[in-house]
């Protein structure tokens, strides 16, 4: 398929041309929802290129090597997009930064891609940012006003006829395979490494998106932002909201979405399976809350919810009942999302089939998407008329996919990165005559719907010489509510063990029934009934694996994994090399 060369900022010129909106951006501000208009953004991102430019930010010889680099480490705000609209202007590469990346990979971050300015939302950043020594920063802006801080109000200029026309021979030298950004992957294991982004790389993906989901133009069409605009996902479904004229919200926290959605009403949103998987245990928990033929009511609807199929009609029996379960149940579920959503796209990991399947029962329409920060990112998505649950769906336009012997992705396409930044010997054990290795195993469902089954990296081999694929027996597990994560290990070893942190909620209110005393959550791990519970969840679910593959030992632990912890990604995958590192010693026990 053919699109417009733009390059991502031409998004604002081609909103004005053919959408201009009062609320191309929207964000709380002091307690009230303040939106930007399409005019008033233009505005702003002007005047701060305009700033830039005073400070000689500028894309040299337009190489990504010598371009200036400008540094982003913030929550989503309209601000960020303000900062990354503007930088693209002068030529220089944004490099934007997780705001959990911890002291060490932010220092070494800024200092490999010699960040020349760096822009911070509020004074935790920037403390953090002070923390580090970085060799070729000359300053930072803040979004917040801080006493003592440079606000990046100081930087915006004025803009007149003369400095507009510099501004826009400026523009004008940068071609659409210009690098855009730099985008630095925390990865499960190693070092961060630079993903070097084009605008031609991350425009492909927004039209060919556009092309296979409906993404039609829509300018009455509301959204709401949470996930981090400094991963690839966000950042490339921005520019698809932006080229079709749909308005952006973001969310205050991501403590805030739930009361966000209420007040706002999207019709849509991207969010990781984890944040899916929260909100289905909190109204589990309210549905146990229920009584009577309330509570009844509420778990025949689930139950009908995890036998929906969207390819099979189950007759006109199933369909009536679910009818019913929709009206009476189902409605407040959809109320709780704001009552209006069309879509919500998933990605970063593989949802579990089961919770895919209640959502769509319920009216609430989930799509599966995949793809890797390197591919800018989407390479599948299931769509509104081709939804196949359990599967990322089929190829986008434009995108080549197929499977290698071994069963790894490979995909060709124009959204495939220029490279890993300052790593020529990285880049060239990944794209092979064009083709970008994933890493990731795959197989064909119909000949058409990619089923991710695991990481490459991920596999691991028994001392019986026995490959093992740690992710489907994960995703299995964690079907039982009184697992919240788990890990299988077993590399080297005689048997397949498991790492598994309960959800306590549930794990609670089993012992409740069962008339024992909870106390703390490192009493609950250590108390044999509890043992007992886990040991008969891990058999219930080990039926479906071949002997090799089937959890013979687990330890429990007290503490969820996070981000902050250092156990899981920004994204909220595993980081497997860290948490084998931090439980040694229970792994350790596990095989004595």
């Amino acid at each position: 398929m053919t699109f417009p060369a733009y390059r991502l900022f031409d998004a604002i010129a081609h909103q004005l041309k053919h959408f201009p909106k009062p609320d191309m951006l929207t964000a709380k501000i002091n307690g009230s929802w303040r939106s930007f208009s399409t005019e008033e953004v233009s505005n702003t991102v002007n005047q701060l290129s305009l700033g830039l430019i005073a400070k000689g930010v500028h894309g040299k010889d337009q190489s990504a090597e010598e371009s200036d680099k400008i540094a982003i480490i913030s929550q989503n705000r309209p601000e960020w997009v303000f900062t990354d609209l503007a930088v693209q202007q002068t030529g220089a590469i944004l490099i934007p930064i997780y705001p959990t990346t911890n002291p060490h990979e932010l220092e070494y971050i800024l200092n490999e891609s010699q960040a020349k300015f760096i822009f911070v939302s509020n004074r935790e950043l920037l403390e953090k940012v002070q923390s580090v020594k970085s060799n070729f920063l000359q300053g930072i802006y803040t979004f917040d006003p801080i006493e003592g801080a440079t606000h990046y109000s100081e930087l915006l200029t004025p803009v007149t006829e003369t400095s507009e026309k510099e501004l826009s021979a400026i523009r004008n030298q940068y071609s659409p395979k210009h690098t855009a950004t730099i985008i630095y992957t925390s990865g499960t294991t190693g070092t961060p490494k630079g993903v070097m982004l084009s605008h031609e790389n991350i425009v492909s993906n927004v039209y060919f998106s556009k092309a296979s989901f409906p993404f039609e133009d829509q300018p009455q069409t509301k959204t709401l932002s949470f996930l981090p605009l400094n991963h690839i996902f966000e950042k490339t479904i921005t520019y698809i909201y932006l080229f079709s004229g749909i308005g952006i919200y973001y969310a205050e926290s991501m403590e805030t979405i739930a009361d966000n959605l209420r007040e706002i009403k999207p019709d849509g949103f991207t969010t990781v399976p984890r944040l899916l998987e929260k909100v289905y245990e909190k109204i589990m928990l309210k549905g146990k809350e229920l009584r009577g033929i309330k509570k009844a009511l509420f778990y025949w609807s689930v139950n009908l919810g995890t036998q929906y199929d969207n390819r099979i009609n189950k007759g006109a029996f199933y369909n009536w009942k679910l009818g019913i379960a929709r009206k009476l149940v189902f409605s407040k579920w959809r109320e709780a999302l704001g009552g209006r959503i069309k879509f919500i796209i998933t990605g970063g990991a593989a949802a579990p089939e089961k919770l895919l399947r209640i959502f769509n029962a319920a009216g609430i329409p989930v799509f599966e998407g995949y793809g890797p920060t390197e591919h800018s990112p989407v390479i599948c998505v299931n769509r509104k008329e081709d939804n196949y649950i359990g599967t990322v769906g089929p190829a986008i336009e434009g995108v080549q996919v197929k499977l290698a012997d071994d069963g790894e992705i490979l995909a060709k396409s124009l959204c495939v990165m220029q490279g890993y930044y300052k790593h020529p010997e990285l880049t060239a054990d990944v794209i092979k005559d064009g083709w970008l290795c994933t890493g990731d195993i795959g197989e064909w469902i119909d000949s058409r719907y990619l089923k991710i089954t695991d990481r490459k990296k991920e596999l691991f081999k028994t001392s019986g010489g026995k490959y093992v694929a740690p992710q489907p027996i994960e995703n299995k597990m964690k079907e039982s509510k009184f697992i919240e994560q788990i890990m299988v290990v077993g590399n080297d070893k005689k048997f397949v063990s498991a790492l598994i942190v309960p959800s306590f909620y549930a794990v609670k209110d089993w012992m409740q029934e069962q008339k024992i005393e909870a106390g703390s959550n490192e009493a609950i791990v250590s108390h044999p009934k509890v043992h007992e519970l886990f040991r008969s969840v891990i058999d219930h679910h080990n039926v479906n694996f071949n002997h090799i593959e089937q959890i013979k030992k687990f330890a429990l632990l007290p503490r969820e994994w996070s981000v902050d912890t250092g156990e899981m990604t920004p994204k909220l995958s595993l980081k497997r090399k860290a948490i084998l590192e931090k439980f040694k010693k229970e792994i350790d026990d596990i095989y004595s």
